[in-house]
């Protein structure tokens, strides 16, 4: 097991949180100390595809922590170190937006602030219904700024959805360790 310290923040891309889970079991299998953090809405919204209750209990069985869900939770993890990476699952449009302005308002984005306060790596697993479009912008800024690593993304419904871009849930682990690293995982654009 690895000693570094991940945080695991979910926002509320709802259909995304099965693969996400997945994701998480397999980081809880590699590092020793994960720390799950959920957004307001994700910890208070109940969907088609399940209830906040069950997610924050899976969060918490999954990684043996009580989960973050609150501005002042979630503020010492940058003052205390309390994080050597912070993983965002799925990364929203509307989190990658307000990480590209600065906006701090949620648990989430606050975490990040925090976190990146250090100078640690935040990595950035985007699930996003407008990446090729209203949030192509948010997503070139983040691209280009210290800190931020992206899991591999692509368009994951073309025909359907053609501004659609999520990232492969799979490859979260190995953009983890490239990110502990300094490295941005390559490539980060699937076809």
């Amino acid at each position: 097991m690895r000693d570094e310290r991940v945080g695991f923040a979910v926002c509320g891309s709802f259909c995304t949180h099965e693969q996400v889970l997945k994701a998480l079991k397999r980081l809880t299998g590699i590092y020793r100390t994960v720390i799950p953090i959920a957004s307001e809405n994700t910890a208070s919204t109940d969907t088609r595809f399940g209830t906040s209750k069950v997610l924050l209990e899976q969060l918490k069985e999954l990684t043996g922590h009580e989960v973050l869900c609150g501005l002042p939770e979630v503020e010492p993890i940058g003052p205390k170190g309390l994080l050597d990476v912070l993983v965002i699952a799925p990364a929203t449009g509307n989190t990658i937006a307000k990480l590209a302005a600065g906006i701090t308002d949620t648990s989430v984005t606050m975490a990040a602030k925090s976190h990146l306060r250090n100078g640690r790596p935040v990595v950035i697993a985007m699930a996003s219904n407008d990446g090729l479009s209203a949030g192509a912008k948010n997503i070139g800024e983040l691209l280009v700024r210290k800190n931020y690593y992206f899991v591999p993304f692509g368009q994951d419904n073309a025909m359907q959805k053609p501004c659609s871009l999520m990232a492969d849930f799979t490859m979260i682990p190995e953009t983890v360790d490239a990110a502990l690293r300094g490295q941005q995982l390559q490539p980060v654009l699937l076809r």
